[in-house]
């Protein structure tokens, strides 16, 4: 390892640092060495990591001392926070403000920090066509990322824009479901707008590849997708793919989802409708093509589908 370049990676068991600790880990000649950043390192995911030949590391985000010596010695940092753990912006931006400090005192030479857009930059503040949540944000865990973007500023950083996994149809349970007639539907707000989605490994493997371009995204925002698919679109391809049968798209109104009163109904129901009220400057902000350049096997839905139906509850 003394002759590689180590990159810490926070979030290493989870969805997007994970697909980065495998990238590393499956390119052995690519002059990298994964630093997977954990908070327990006696967990499964964590000893898996350790078995593959990753270098595991226990700190903890609310710790500013264990991150500055979790990134001690290390090239790079790929920073992500996870919103949905705890559900507070403000949190969130603590959390950012800790990796970036921890990263400018050991001195790295390249962070990626994993954001999103600030989405009340495309209302006016007397906009009533969603509610203001936590006091200030429309999309609390968009929002506070793009706040936290400024922490990172002076340093040697690429601000790696990613958007909505597929993988959340079985993390966050919304894949279609089937009711007592045994017909298959779900349930959104985003009209015939279309959701960039991608996989979640794939924004690791585009992380890595931007760490292995180095000094040319330095400074830069970087905007990924896989594809961009309607909800009907997605639900046709979850019906084929998985041999069920048709999958009815309900598109309800944002207010009706917001009410639906399952723990984040609120956000993500501003988050939904921001997919569909500025579904153009949405996707403008994200670019397949991009991500195919950093990620040669970017996968597509359906081949994303085919390498996890085992994994979606239907």
């Amino acid at each position: 390892m003394a002759d590689k370049k180590v990159i810490a990676v926070i979030g290493s068991t989870g969805s997007q640092g994970g697909g980065l600790v495998r990238a590393i880990l499956s390119d052995p000649n690519g002059g990298f060495a994964a630093r997977a950043v954990t908070r327990d390192a006696n967990k499964d995911k964590a000893k898996a990591l350790a078995a593959s030949g990753a270098e595991v590391v226990q700190a903890n985000l609310d710790d500013v001392e264990s991150l500055k010596k979790a990134f001690a010695g290390a090239y790079g940092v790929f920073g992500v926070t996870n919103f949905w753990e705890h559900f507070s912006g403000e949190k969130e931006k603590a959390q950012a403000k800790n990796i970036a400090d921890a990263a400018r005192a050991a001195g790295v030479k390249h962070v990626i920090w994993s954001t999103l857009e600030d989405t009340r930059k495309l209302m006016q503040p007397d906009d009533k066509r969603m509610p203001m949540l936590q006091e200030k944000y429309r999309v609390p865990h968009f929002d506070a990322k793009a706040e936290a973007d400024a922490y990172f500023s002076g340093l040697p950083a690429t601000f790696l824009v990613t958007t909505f996994y597929w993988d959340n149809l079985y993390m966050f349970g919304l894949a279609p479901k089937k009711d007592d007639a045994g017909v298959y539907s779900w349930t959104f707000p985003m009209g015939e707008a279309k959701l960039g989605g991608i996989a979640a490994e794939d924004i690791g493997k585009c992380a890595y590849g931007i760490f292995k371009g180095g000094p040319q995204y330095i400074g830069k925002t970087v905007g990924i997708t896989g594809e961009n698919l309607t909800l009907k679109e997605m639900g046709d391809k979850l019906s084929k793919g998985l041999g069920i049968g048709p999958v009815k798209y309900n598109a309800v109104d944002a207010n009706t989802y917001r009410g639906f009163g399952f723990p984040g109904a609120d956000e993500m129901g501003n988050m939904f409708q921001v997919y569909r009220d500025f579904e153009r400057e949405v996707l403008a902000a994200r670019s397949a093509e991009v991500a195919k350049q950093l990620n040669p096997q970017l996968q597509s839905f359906d081949q994303w589908l085919a390498k996890n139906k085992a994994s979606v509850p239907v």
